[in-house]
């Protein structure tokens, strides 16, 4: 059974950093789109951030310039590597691939 996994998140500093890894488990990587969204309390989730397998990259305006997206294919993993962050940007974010949900993780950005 493929699951998503996801771990990292917590409480940062508007302008600091936060990495948020995503393991594709029972699977391998390469196979997979796989997309980042979040929802923030009392707002409808989305998009935020997308990875191919080809390394082609799409981001949300919100996010464009500030994220980056990586693999890790010896260890399955994704990495949303977030900069600059700001109070708006807390929120639970989802690793997400096609009907597939990760479990979620909070971010929360103090002013």
């Amino acid at each position: 059974q493929v699951q998503l996994l996801q771990s990292g998140g917590g409480l940062v500093q508007a302008g600091g950093s936060l990495s948020l890894p995503c393991v594709v488990s029972g699977d391998t990587i390469s196979r997979y789109i796989l997309r980042w969204y979040r929802q923030a309390p009392g707002k409808d989730r989305e998009f935020v951030a997308e990875s191919h397998w080809n390394t082609q990259v799409v981001f949300a305006d919100s996010a464009r310039g500030r994220f980056t997206i990586s693999r890790d294919n010896s260890k399955n993993t994704m990495y949303l590597q977030m900069n600059n962050l700001k109070p708006e940007g807390t929120a639970v974010y989802y690793c997400n691939s096609a009907d597939l949900w990760g479990q979620g993780t909070q971010v929360t950005v103090s002013s």
